[in-house]
């Protein structure tokens, strides 16, 4: 059997990061890295490591291509594109989750205790006055339960916070309430004093959270959302602030990246814009995974984190 040609496919820049993790990680899992270039006949190509704002965008002449692996949690870009036709596997890498649960973790105790009272108050005036509950008294829902909501939610839950959490489909948690579906939403969204955003961007997520949906939640609940921009109605968060129905919200991803400067979120005294940092594709970790489904496609296995093309995620 010859070596499994394997295209890395994404910006050039990202090969000097990724080259000898790759490398590294398919020898471990005995895979040949003979077969690993930038540049090969689109018909020789066995898998492509694939980043969706690459140049590659027509899959049509890849005649023997087995697998698409993508480098980006993230698929929304590439999912819809017809020309794609085998196995497209999304990136779960134990790096980018670690990454996902500490920044959710770090920004729901930052908002539980009350942290930017104080941070941002150092005017010579003494604020003790305002005492947060204990985390067993604050409910946190975080919507989305896949691989990075389940395990923010798994986090929290030693912490001693009231955990629940909304997918549109049924999971099961230890110790987390979940709700499911267009009936479980609206009883998730009243719980929600501090609600955490990781759901997918498909057509079904886009604006989940508009006027109406905002309105349903407590007085004052905090939006944290590191998971897509377009979840989020944008001109409905900014009146739901405005008018103190929703205390604050702490963004990590929008709708367009970077941020114009001129987006009204910069400026608005109840806005955290952070910049798209909540966590990233660790190349050592991300390259084992790679690694794994290659290993399993070449010894005739099914792959792993297969993307269910109907569901976009």
């Amino acid at each position: 059997m010859s070596d499994p040609v394997i295209l890395f496919a994404a910006r050039p820049e990202r090969w000097a990061i990724y080259e000898a993790p790759l490398r590294r990680a398919l020898a471990k899992a005995g895979v040949s890295d003979a077969g690993l270039t930038l540049e090969a006949a689109p018909s020789d190509v066995d898998y492509i490591v694939y980043a969706p704002n690459s140049t590659v965008q027509d899959f049509t002449p890849y005649t023997r291509l087995k697998a698409v692996l993508n480098l980006w949690a993230g698929v929304e870009q590439v999912v819809g594109n017809d020309t794609l036709t085998v196995p497209l596997a999304r990136m779960v890498d134990v790096g980018l989750t670690d990454g996902m649960v500490e920044w959710c973790v770090g920004h729901v105790l930052r908002h539980h205790l009350g942290m930017d009272d104080h941070i941002h108050g150092q005017d010579g005036v003494w604020r003790n006055g305002k005492v947060p509950p204990l985390a067993r008294h604050r409910k946190v829902v975080v919507f989305g339960l896949g691989e990075l909501g389940r395990a923010v939610a798994q986090a929290l839950v030693p912490l001693g916070f009231d955990v629940s959490g909304w997918a549109r489909s049924e999971k099961q948690i230890e110790s987390v309430r979940c709700f499911a579906g267009p009936q479980g939403l609206d009883g998730a969204l009243q719980r929600a004093e501090i609600a955490v955003l990781l759901l997918p961007d498909t057509p079904a997520t886009t604006d989940l959270f508009d006027a109406a949906r905002l309105a349903r939640m407590p007085k004052g609940a905090v939006l944290i959302n590191p998971g897509r921009g377009p979840l989020i109605d944008d001109a409905a968060l900014l009146a739901a602030l405005d008018r103190g129905h929703i205390g604050h919200a702490t963004l990590d991803v929008f709708r367009e990246e970077p941020l114009p400067p001129e987006h009204p979120y910069w400026g608005h005294p109840s806005v955290t814009v952070t910049p798209h940092i909540a966590s990233e594709t660790r190349p050592d970790t991300a390259s084992e995974v790679i690694a794994e489904n290659i290993r399993r496609g070449e010894a005739g296995l099914p792959f792993v984190h297969l993307v269910d093309r109907k569901a976009g995620y």
